[in-house]
Parts: structure tokens; sequence; C-alpha cells
């Protein structure tokens, strides 16, 4: 069966349905910069020593679920400011579509723009298909070492759930 399975992975990364390896608990974060809404560049070593990171991928902008999802996160900023943490979404939309998103919702934090999925990629989280990012947030330490990955994301009180796990980490 195993073998089976495998054989059948093979042709989805022949046909490119396949994702990259998905980054893990425990796993070093992956490296990456990217301009976000206000064109500023944004890199992972910019907070390297300095805070957490909350990474959170969406697949699209003023969508109703990625909505839910960015204003609960904007609810609850600064209390995950207190807890020692950043926020950094990243989609494949443009920075464009990103500065509009931010400010019609008031979005605190940076949003960055991944129009090439190369961020999508390097964490294994482009669905298959669509090519767009799936729904997942990593919870990254001051070290750059991933400790919580959450795939169960839930949109309208991800604030709390981020808030609970970044306790859980210090």
């Amino acid at each position: 069966m195993e073998r089976k399975w495998r054989a059948g992975m093979g042709l989805f990364a022949m046909l490119g349905l396949a994702s990259a390896a998905e980054v893990t608990e425990g796993a070093k974060a992956p490296a990456f910069e990217a301009q976000d809404q206000h064109g500023a560049l944004v890199r992972l070593a910019d907070f390297k020593g300095k805070s957490a990171v909350v990474l959170y991928f969406y697949p699209k902008d003023d969508t109703p679920g990625c909505t839910a999802q960015a204003c609960s996160l904007r609810d609850g900023f600064s209390a995950l400011q207190a807890a020692g943490a950043v926020v950094l979404g990243v989609s494949a939309d443009t920075g464009q579509s990103h500065k509009a998103f931010a400010e019609k919702f008031h979005l605190p934090f940076s949003i960055l723009a991944d129009p090439d999925k190369r961020i999508i990629k390097a964490y294994g989280v482009k669905m298959p298909v669509l090519g767009i990012a799936k729904r997942v947030t990593f919870l990254i330490d001051r070290q750059g070492i991933v400790r919580k990955v959450i795939t169960d994301a839930r949109t309208k009180d991800h604030d709390q759930q981020v808030l609970a796990l970044l306790k859980g980490m210090s």
C-alpha cells in the first residue's frame, strides 16, 4: 500500500500538483524577504533575537474567511504584541491588493506580497492546482525556530487561538 501511495505521489509531483515539503514544529523557519502593503522590505531575520513571529498564510484578500481571520488578528493585535510577537500575513496577492485590504479593514500589521509564491512554496503551504496559499499559521520563536503550526485556524477567533499558544511557548 505504501509503495503504491509513493508511486502516486511521484505522478502528482510530475504534474506539479504536490507542494514543497511542509515546515514542521522544531524546524528552522525558512528565511524570506518580501515587500509589505506599504512597500517596505520585511525579512524574517529582522525579528531574530527581538520577537516571536506569527506568520500566517491565507488564500486571498477580501474574501469572507480571510477577512474574518485578519480582523480577528487586528482585534487582538495589542495582546499579541504584549506577548512579544509581531504579526505578518502572507498571500499570493499583490502589494496593491494588500494595501486596499489593509486600509479597508484597518489592519495594523504587515501583509507580505508573494505573487511569485516563493514564501508559500518555502513553507509548503501551496494549494495543489490553485497555487494559492493554504490557511496555515506558523509561530516562530525569537531564535527562528518554528514552535507551533496551526492548520485548523479558527478564523473568527484566530487571535485567541494564537495567543494561547504563544503563552504556552514562553
